[in-house]
């Protein structure tokens, strides 16, 4: 439960810090006092959006604290989950700065908006008038229904299962559009590798079978410009190597006078062994010199194939088509692949499918059998507040399809008259019946939850008299278990508060402010009597709004 609130440069709020107590706490106050205004801090704190326009005093920060007694409602997981420090009396502060940026604390431990909405859920439940409107909503129906039947671990094991069923089925749709794509240039991309594969890359040197090419082509002229090379260096009277024989023998008879001589003799005998080492090899070079025109075939026809590939796939070399052989190869082999993984990918849907079935099968079962304590129990309420006649048609039927919280489908259908024909409640009910149907879901729903504390804000929109006194029956009973706030207009429902508390303006050096203050014995009379009356309290207004306390 919230035990206290303080408020600082906030709206029309300077300064302001209250205590609560448990029990029913009543809020009253002129229209435009500033009840929106404590909602709207709440809000703040609970993780809602803020912008500079919450400062009072856009130089200064705006600060918003709460304190919650919550030792009592098993909150120990979250805070662990959370990596923040648990205290039985928890402080969460929400600060505004003038810049515009805004910063969320709990226990003194910074957190984001995020995490405070995600403890807000544990905490308060604020009932603000438009979410009257929430009773003609499915989902909310659903709420409602599987609160009573206690599915909340069950859907929550549906959600998980659902998630992973959707994402099964978004893999298995993009598998199936590879698959597609892959089956439209798979034939293509067969036969283009298989087509690099008959060229036999792996053993091809480009460059040495264009060597072998340009020699094969040219094969006369080397032919004969060796030969007559030959002839020249090998001439037996006149050629180079006989020459520079007898060049060597005369220098050898030299020798002996001087090591000059010798060298140069050294030098010529070098220059003889290596000539003499050229004319063998010339000699082998115009042995092996064959005219091959099947050879030169064979060349021409391999390094046309590699040109005519390298052109078709736009490429420079050798290396490159072999890179492009491989990527075919993985291409092709892909389909086989994918295949492989649509089918297990099939057998894991259908296994998410069984789950899916089984889970929604149980809460299914629950809603139905939680289906007539709601009926009873709403009926009870509503007759209570002048509502004898009213009827529900609440049906569950369970679908083919699967939805955020299982397969069913809800028809939720109210009668408040006798004789009148069943239909939805956004059409059929007036704003008072809706007001007193939200009430009895919401004492219906206190009974099966944990909640700490409930703010219903003017939730007796449309009533008077009887009935509010009613409506006021019911949330002090609702007391009993949770904290329960009331912002009302009507007297008969301020009555039945446990404290009271009164928002006001007041105008201080032409500013106006905003101010909250928990109302005495005698107070509470006369702000009972002016709800009654007006701003001019009549003795018999007085008598009445004692009479409404007692």
């Amino acid at each position: 439960m919230i035990t206290t609130l303080s408020i600082e440069n906030y709206a029309l709020i300077e300064k302001l810090s209250i205590d609560f107590s448990k029990g029913l706490s009543i809020i009253t106050g002129e229209t435009g006092a500033g009840k929106s205004i404590l909602l709207g801090a709440l809000g703040l704190v609970l993780g809602k959006r803020a912008d500079l326009s919450s400062l009072k005093n856009k130089s200064e920060k705006c600060i918003i604290e709460a304190h919650f007694q919550i030792s009592d409602y098993n909150l120990q997981p979250f805070f662990t989950a959370n990596d923040l420090d648990y205290e039985d009396q928890t402080i969460i502060r929400r600060e505004i700065l003038p810049s515009g940026k805004s910063r969320a604390f709990i226990n003194d431990t910074p957190v984001n908006l995020q995490e405070l909405q995600d403890l807000s859920l544990y905490l308060i439940d604020i009932h603000s008038q438009h979410q009257t409107q929430e009773l003609s909503d499915e989902d909310f129906q659903f709420q409602i229904i599987d609160s009573i039947a206690n599915n909340q671990e069950l859907l929550e094991k549906y959600s998980a299962s659902f998630k992973l069923f959707k994402n099964q089925k978004s893999d298995l749709l993009d598998l199936n559009s590879q698959m597609q794509l892959a089956l439209k240039e798979q034939d293509y991309n067969a036969f283009l590798l298989e087509e690099l594969l008959q060229a036999k890359l792996e053993s091809s040197n480009q460059e040495e079978l264009e060597l072998i090419l340009e020699k094969l082509s040219n094969v006369e002229a080397i032919k004969e410009n060796v030969e007559k090379a030959l002839s020249i260096a090998s001439d037996e009277q006149f050629g180079v190597l006989q020459n520079l024989k007898e060049i060597k023998n005369s220098l050898q008879k030299t020798t002996g006078f001087s090591s000059e001589y010798q060298s140069l003799f050294d030098r010529v005998n070098s220059v003889v062994i290596e000539l003499d080492d050229i004319v063998n090899e010339l000699n082998q070079v115009v042995e092996n010199l064959i005219n091959d025109p099947e050879q030169l075939e064979i060349v021409t026809q391999k390094l046309q194939l590699i040109y005519s590939l390298q052109k078709k796939h736009q490429v420079l070399s050798v290396q490159e088509l072999l890179q492009i052989q491989n990527d075919l190869d993985t291409k092709v082999v892909a389909v086989s692949t994918l295949e492989n993984q649509i089918i297990i990918l099939e057998n894991q849907i259908q296994q998410s499918v069984i789950a899916l079935d089984s889970i929604s099968n149980l809460i299914h079962s629950n809603r139905k059998k939680a289906i007539p304590t709601l009926t009873q129990k709403l009926i009870a309420i509503l007759e209570q507040l002048g509502m004898p006649n009213v009827r529900f048609n609440i049906e569950v039927n369970a679908t083919l399809n699967y939805f955020q919280n299982g397969k069913d489908e809800l028809q939720f259908l109210f009668s408040a008259n006798k004789g009148s024909d069943f239909g939805l409640l956004k059409k059929v009910a007036s704003g008072g019946e809706l007001s007193r149907i939200m009430l009895a879901v919401k004492a219906i729903l206190a009974q099966y939850s944990k909640l700490p504390t409930i703010i219903f804000d003017e939730i007796d929109t449309g009533v008077s008299g009887e009935i509010a006194i009613k409506m006021g029956d019911i949330m002090k009973e609702m007391s009993k278990s949770m904290q329960v706030f009331a912002i009302t207009h009507l007297p008969q429902i301020a009555a039945k508060g446990n404290s009271h508390f009164k928002v006001f303006k007041t105008t201080l050096q032409e500013m106006t402010h905003s101010e909250l203050k928990l109302l005495s014995a005698e107070e509470r009379v006369i702000e009972i009597a002016q709800m009654l009356s007006g701003t001019v309290v009549s003795e018999s207004a007085l008598i009445h709004a004692k009479a409404l306390l007692d």
